[in-house]
This record gives C-alpha cells, sequence and structure tokens, in this order.
C-alpha cells in the first residue's frame, strides 16, 4: 500500500500524520480518515512517504488506511503554500487552520445571487493627484508589489481602488477587496455596482454556510472577472485568475483575529499577493505605524502615495475642545453632556443637518454601585464589573452571557441607594430625546444592529433623513459617507488615552481622526467637537490640527524608548486554566524559567517580561496569564517559539496560545 503525509484537523503542530491509501492522490486533495476513535477531515500533503525515516520506524498496525476522498475538494498549491506559511509564522496547527477556514462541505448549496455592475463611466473625474496615484498602480498591476495610499479622510481613495478595480478587471482578472468591517458592505457594493461592469459577491459572517459554500465552488471555477468585497475571512477564498488585493482601512483592529489562529488578514493578504506575483493596494487616513514605518523607510521596496487635501470643493472639519468640566445649572439634566455642546447640536438640526454622536460604550451605565457601602456587582465568571442596560432593565457582562436583572437594594448592605456610574450609548440617546423631543435619535451599535437586514434599514433611514440624529459606536467611525452630516459630536474619549497599552495613544488617534471624518465630507463647513477632560492633551492638539506626521513622529520616539513596534516584534504566549493556583504556580515556576534559560542559552536577541495576569485575569471561568517576548531578530523570536514548544511540557487542565505581532498586550 501507498503511503501518505495528512494535515489532520487536530490541535498537533507537526508534519502531518502518515496514512495508507490505494488508488490515486494529489497533494491539496481532501480526504476522511480515521483518528482514534472518530473520524476527522485532513489534507494530503505529501505522498510517497514510504520511504520516510518515520514510517519505517512506526510499526505496521499504528497506520490506519484513509477512509475516503471527499472530490469536491481540492487545494490548489498557493492555498496550500498560503495556510502552510500561515501555521508556520503563527505557530498554530496547520489541519486544524485549513479547517476552521473551509466552509462547511454541503451537497445541495443554494443558489448564490450577485450583483450585476453597470459599468457606468465616472461622473467628477479624478483630479491630478488621484490620476497620478492611479497611473503609478496601473504600471504594477501585473506583477507583486505593495501600495499604501495615505489619504486624509474624504481624500477620495475610493476613486483610486474604483479605477485600480476597473482596470484590473478590463485585463481579465478578479479583484479581492477587503474590508475592516460588515457595516460597510452595502456602502460600497452601491458605489462599484455603478461604475464596474462585471458580477460582484458579499462574502460575511451573515451568509448561510450554504452561500458560503457556494461561493468557495464558484470562486475556483469563475472564468469571467469579478469583484468580491468581503470582511477578514474572505482573505482565503481561492479566486480564480486573481489580479489585485485590496485592504481598506488597513490599520483596522478587526482584521486581526483573537479566536483560534491569531492571523492578520492584512498581513495574510500580502503574503498571498506574494505567492500569486499580483499587487496589493492598501489604504487609511490613519495608517497603523508599523505599516507606515515599513513604506516610509529609505530603503522600502514599497509605495507611499500621500493625499493630503479632501477631494472636490470639501475642506477637512474644523476640531473643537469642549471642556466637560464645565457645569451645568441645576435644572438642566444634560449630563454627560455640556451645555455648549447641546447649543451645537440645536444650531446643526435648526439648519435641517444630521448630527453624529461618538461614544466609546455600549449600554446605560459602566456599572452600578451601592452609595452607602461602596458595593460593585461584578460578573461571577470574569473579573469586570457589569453594564446596566436600561431599556432591558439588565445587568450584563460583554465578555461572556452572563446576564441579571438589576437588583432592588445592595446585596451587602442592604441600602436602597443603588448609584449608576459613567455612561454610554443608551443613555446618551435617552438624553438627546428628553433635549430634542420631535427629532427621531437612533443607535448605531451592536446591541440595536444584529444582523445584515437591520444594518442596511438603518443606514437607508439615516441617508433618507428619517433619523436626525445618530447615536454609535466604533461602527460609526469607519468609513461612511454620510452627505448631511456637517457635525460630529465625540464623547467619553478619555477612558482610552490612559489604557495600559503602547498602543493606545495610536489608537486614540485613529478614533478621533476616523469619526472626525464623517463631517462635512460633501461641504466646507465640517465641525467636530471632541467633549474632553483634558483638553490640554497635545493629542488632541495633533488631532486639532490634522498633524498625522506630527504624531507619527512624536509616537515613534515612545515607541523606539519601550522597545516596541516598529523598533522590536514581538509575541506573546498566553497560559489558561479554570484554576488560578494550578495556573500561577505553572507559569511562574516552570515556564518563565524554562523560557530564561533558553533565552540565556540559545537566544540572546530576545527579551522577556513576565509571566504576568492578563488585564482581565479571569474571563469566562478562565484565567489567563502571558509571557511577552520582544527581539530585533525575527528569525531568532520564531525559533524560541518552536523551542519553547518543543521542550514544553503539558500540564492537566492549563492550555496555552501564541500570538505573533499581537494588537494588545494585555
Amino acid at each position: 500500500m501507498k503511503v501518505a503525509r495528512i494535515a489532520v484537523n487536530f490541535p498537533l503542530k507537526n508534519k502531518g500524520l502518515l496514512y495508507h491509501y490505494d488508488g490515486d492522490l494529489i497533494r491539496g486533495q481532501v480526504v476522511e480518515v480515521p483518528l482514534g476513535k472518530r473520524s476527522e477531515m485532513g489534507c494530503v500533503l505529501a505522498l510517497d512517504e514510504g520511504q520516510s525515516e518515520e514510517y519505517k520506524n512506526t510499526p505496521i498496525e499504528k497506520i490506519k488506511t484513509i477512509i475516503k476522498t471527499i472530490p469536491e475538494w481540492k487545494l490548489q498549491e498557493n492555498e496550500l503554500e498560503l495556510y502552510e506559511w500561515m501555521a508556520s509564522y503563527y505557530h498554530y496547527s496547520l489541519g486544524q487552520l485549513i479547517f476552521d477556514c473551509l466552509p462547511n462541505h454541503l451537497k445541495r448549496p443554494r443558489p448564490l445571487g450577485a450583483v450585476q455592475g453597470e459599468g457606468r463611466e465616472l461622473e467628477f473625474i479624478p483630479n491630478p493627484v488621484q490620476k497620478s496615484i492611479i497611473e503609478r498602480i496601473r504600471e504594477g498591476l501585473r506583477t507583486y508589489n505593495r501600495s499604501l495610499v495615505h489619504g486624509v479622510t474624504g481624500s477620495g481613495k475610493t476613486i483610486v481602488y474604483l479605477e485600480s478595480i476597473r482596470s484590473t478587471i478590463a485585463a481579465g482578472k478578479s479583484v479581492l477587496f477587503l474590508l475592516p468591517e460588515i457595516n460597510l458592505t452595502p456602502q460600497f457594493i452601491q458605489t462599484f455596482a455603478k461604475y464596474i461592469s462585471a458580477p460582484i459577491y458579499s462574502y460575511h459572517s451573515e451568509l448561510a454556510d450554504s452561500q458560503k459554500y457556494q461561493i468557495w465552488q464558484m470562486a475556483r471555477t469563475l472564468s469571467t472577472p469579478c469583484l468580491l468585497l468581503g470582511v477578514r475571512s474572505s482573505v482565503f477564498i481561492p479566486l480564480n485568475n486573481l489580479g489585485l488585493i485590496v485592504i481598506d482601512e488597513e490599520h483596522d483592529t478587526s482584521f486581526k483575529q483573537d479566536d483560534r489562529c491569531p492571523y492578520n488578514a492584512r498581513d495574510v493578504a500580502s503574503k498571498k499577493a506574494q505567492l500569486l506575483g499580483i499587487p496589493v493596494v492598501m489604504g487609511s487616513a490613519t495608517p497603523s505605524l508599523e505599516t507606515y514605518a515599513q513604506f516610509h523607510a529609505p530603503q522600502s521596496k514599497g509605495h507611499l502615495f500621500e493625499m493630503k487635501e479632501r477631494a472636490g470643493d470639501a475642506y477637512l472639519p474644523a476640531i473643537e475642545l469642549i471642556d466637560a468640566r464645565e457645569k451645568a445649572s441645576k435644572e438642566e439634566d444634560i449630563w454627560p453632556l455640556v451645555k455648549t455642546s447641546v447649543e451645537a447640536i440645536k444650531t446643526s438640526l435648526a439648519n435641517g443637518d444630521q448630527v453624529l454622536v461618538f461614544v466609546n460604550r455600549l449600554g446605560f451605565a459602566n456599572y452600578i454601585q451601592c452609595r452607602a457601602c461602596g458595593h460593585q456587582f461584578n460578573c461571577p465568571n470574569c473579573s469586570l464589573t457589569l453594564r446596566y442596560y436600561k431599556k432591558k432593565n439588565l445587568l450584563a457582562c460583554h465578555h461572556c452571557e452572563y446576564k441579571d436583572e438589576i437588583p432592588t437594594q445592595c446585596p451587602e448592605c442592604g441600602s436602597l441607594t443603588l448609584v449608576q456610574k459613567g455612561f454610554g450609548t443608551e443613555k446618551v440617546q435617552e438624553v438627546l430625546q428628553r433635549v430634542f423631543p420631535d427629532k427621531k435619535i437612533e443607535r448605531f451599535d451592536r446591541e440595536e444592529i444584529k444582523n445584515f437586514t437591520q444594518l442596511e434599514e438603518r443606514l437607508h433611514d439615516f441617508h433618507s433623513g428619517k433619523i436626525h440624529m445618530m447615536v454609535g459606536t466604533q461602527m460609526l467611525s469607519k468609513g461612511h459617507n454620510f452627505e448631511k452630516v456637517k457635525l460630529v459630536l465625540i464623547l467619553g474619549i478619555d477612558s482610552q488615552l490612559n489604557f495600559p497599552d503602547f498602543r493606545s495613544q495610536e489608537r486614540v488617534y485613529q478614533t478621533l481622526t476616523q469619526v472626525s471624518g464623517r463631517a462635512g465630507r460633501y461641504s466646507q463647513d465640517g465641525k467636530v467637537l471632541i467633549q474632553t477632560l483634558n483638553p490640554e492633551s497635545s493629542l488632541f492638539q495633533m488631532v486639532k490640527a490634522h498633524s498625522f506626521h506630527e504624531f507619527y513622529e512624536s509616537e515613534l520616539k515612545i515607541r523606539e524608548l519601550c522597545d516596541c513596534p516598529p523598533f522590536k516584534r514581538i509575541a506573546m504566549i498566553h497560559f489558561s486554566s479554570r484554576f488560578q493556583d494550578r495556573l500561577i504556580g505553572h507559569v511562574t515556576d516552570n515556564i518563565g524559567p524554562m523560557i530564561r534559560k533558553l533565552i540565556m542559552d540559545h537566544f540572546q536577541e530576545v527579551t522577556i517580561l513576565g509571566p504576568r495576569p492578563a488585564h482581565i485575569e479571569k474571563k469566562s471561568n478562565q484565567f489567563t496569564w502571558s509571557i511577552l517576548l520582544k527581539s530585533q531578530d525575527l528569525t531568532q523570536l520564531h525559533n524560541l517559539l518552536k523551542s519553547f514548544e518543543m521542550n514544553y511540557k503539558t500540564v492537566a487542565s492549563v492550555s496555552y496560545k501564541i500570538d505573533v505581532d499581537p494588537y494588545t498586550l494585555i
């Protein structure tokens, strides 16, 4: 019998398992194999393994036979190469990775519809800056290269994307367009459908399994070019004859997966483009410091394009800092707003404009506290206070599914005086509705909008003018074009400024810039009000001046002092267990010393911080402690991680996870 090496859907980080087989197999074929007392899916990595040392040293009865092949699934060579690179780079099981990414196999998928593009000619011709960038990108469409379009909000990056897509499709090739959030899909489909003469497909979490499966199968055999818009996971779809990958809002944390394999879709897309020999175009008004540093470096091989002004007749909005310490009179009940903000909203609404209000938290209050004894209501599963939702009359944890009714008295001292601390979108909406009772005010957050249909309806109502004011979270900040919005109010941003993470300042700058970018995109008199308790902050001054380069230079100095990216590469190892004492003893007595010895003996270019408890030590009844590794030498960093895994001895009820290039260190 012949022998094949199979990557099995199981958390084993090895080169695959050996299986006997009859007949013909090819690399990339999906098969079903026995594994213990059950069967699992697997993917063929190599054939003719009968002469390998592993086969010769394994008892014949230990090597089982493949159950069957799955003829509908064969991975192309470039697909398999991408998965192999990811498994190596992110230190993740190859078999598990492949089947995490593939859609569920279905024999009778439902028909899949596509939006057929109309292929109209553009209505405002690209301006000279856009035209120059478009021409430069067109010149590189036949080979692998990376471009970063750094353009202020409203500068017309979409036109650059659109013309690059049109050129690619005209050459008979398909395009993959990556979006950070599902809520941007309707806007881009509407825009692209006017000007692209090709089928347009969307791929996101709201699709049924049958629809996802159909897109994957269609993608492999498509003979005519198409445009596929999708969120993070669409980077794995094997589009036939792919000619261009575009990544909008490349800085967005949504491109980084937290569960399972913690990959970054932006980086995976670049690797995919390299394997296929095609260009990748990234765009952002606030590129990540790491990306911008790569393109800004003198030795950079990528193309950096700057767009410093808004397109057409629009100007960047004026940004004003409102001192949130301003006191309201006793008869006014407008907290957390202040009178200056309310007056600005009143003026804007009177002029027939719409208003956006950004709040960085959900719910009505951040937590509930007893005024008598100070007791707070905590989640029993997580080391977090419970958030109060007034409409549902619930206390709920935003990390697990725990919910509880609001108590009538303190369980500790029996006091009836329970006070609400902090605020979220629900509280702000209530206050605004009380101040403006004749206006329709809706929320734009994940508590209100739970599916794609609700998303489309809410956006349609706002665009059509049925909604006068929208209160929302991060969902509001990303890429939306709201024609009648001239005023944006930002609340509650102070809490993020002192967050214990080296990227906190960058995230605040990005959030403020992106939210501000929703104001005045079609006018010359847009205004942004930032309500803050710290108006003297230098960060706010840089946002006010629309000075990305000043922020970049100042932040770069801090990153260099603290040995953080882009000056050092980082990785984290997270250890989790339901048993806190067992976990702490394991990581402090065994793991920490073991890694330190490896560093001392073999990997002296790597530094270690920790072990230490995670910022939220307990989540969903799991305690987590972490180790941070830094190095300027990426090879040493990866080799240390490999050595750790080779030397690691498992402990009952303790698991670990490696995160390379983490987005958060807490």
